[in-house]
């Protein structure tokens, strides 16, 4: 006796073998889709993202606690492992730091008394907001992290990101709870520098590779291997000043320049907020 269950399987069967035969060709039909609406509408990605990353972002931060936590503990177990040595070097490292220190205090002095004879008004000290990495986006075609606060903590579009050493990238977009960050050696990347003891101006491009590269230099301009490379202040996105790293290689390569920071072991962060009149300005419609 033929029941009903059988009846439906029955039924669906020509369904599924229909769907199963020409699945290759709905999906590239959507794939179709999906770009002519991107190329309609660029906008339509960025919320769709935003809203995403979103309902992600406290899934993402649960995961990564456990694996931070685990990679700590082994962290730990190498420093323990090579102790004795960093022990010997720390010593050498305090001794010299002792001579710098005092140096400093002379240099702190001088620096003070000028200040008070240029009647120098400091600027007002900028606030920042601790953020955590809960994922990584990077990959062979973009570098970027995304973090776990968003506008609800005061974080806008386009505020510098830095950790101890130096700057990293700036908010590219900004969800409620989460934002991404763009990295410095991103293909789409650029920040007005200066170079060296003679204070090059010139622009600092990613191009997705670990070193990212100094453009738009004339043609006499002459640099070395060391050279520091600070943010300009240009543009009024990144406040004069702020380290990025120092020129590794001048050929044919072009001026190639290696960050203080190691972009792969990022963990915590900061997002700044100097008050610049020039920061870019957030889409309201995104993560509101």
């Amino acid at each position: 006796m033929i029941t009903r269950r059988d009846a439906i399987a029955r039924i669906t069967m020509p369904i599924r073998a229909l769907a199963q035969r020409f699945a290759f060709l709905i999906l590239l039909g959507a794939a179709g889709g999906v770009l002519m609406v991107g190329k309609a509408d660029p906008k339509i990605f960025e919320r769709t993202r935003i809203v995403v990353t979103d309902a992600a972002a406290p899934i993402l931060d649960a995961v990564s606690r456990p694996v931070a936590t685990v990679a700590s503990i082994v962290e730990e177990a190498n420093h323990l492992m090579y102790l004795r040595d960093e022990n010997v070097v720390l010593r050498q490292e305090n001794a010299r730091l002792l001579q710098w220190r005092s140096a400093a205090q002379v240099l702190s002095s001088e620096n003070e008394h000028l200040r008070d004879l240029l009647r120098f008004v400091p600027d007002d000290p900028a606030t920042y907001i601790s953020a955590r990495v809960i994922a990584d986006s990077g990959g062979a075609f973009v570098r970027s992290i995304l973090v776990n606060t968003g506008s609800r903590d005061g974080v806008r579009k386009g505020f510098p990101v830095i950790v101890g050493a130096g700057l990293i990238g700036r908010v590219a977009e900004v969800g409620r709870r989460a934002s991404r960050v763009l990295l410095i050696n991103d293909l789409n990347s650029r920040i007005p520098v200066i170079v060296g003891p003679e204070r090059h101006h010139a622009i600092l491009s990613g191009d997705n590779s670990e070193l990212t590269r100094v453009d738009y230099l004339t043609a006499n301009t002459s640099m070395s291997v060391g050279d520091r490379v600070l943010t300009s202040g240009r543009g009024g996105v990144f406040p004069p000043g702020l380290p990025i790293g120092t020129v590794t290689s001048v050929g044919g390569d072009g001026v190639r320049v290696r960050e203080y920071v190691s972009i792969n072991s990022l963990e915590y962060v900061r997002i700044m907020d100097f008050g610049l009149e020039g920061m870019i300005q957030e889409d309201r419609g995104v993560g509101q």
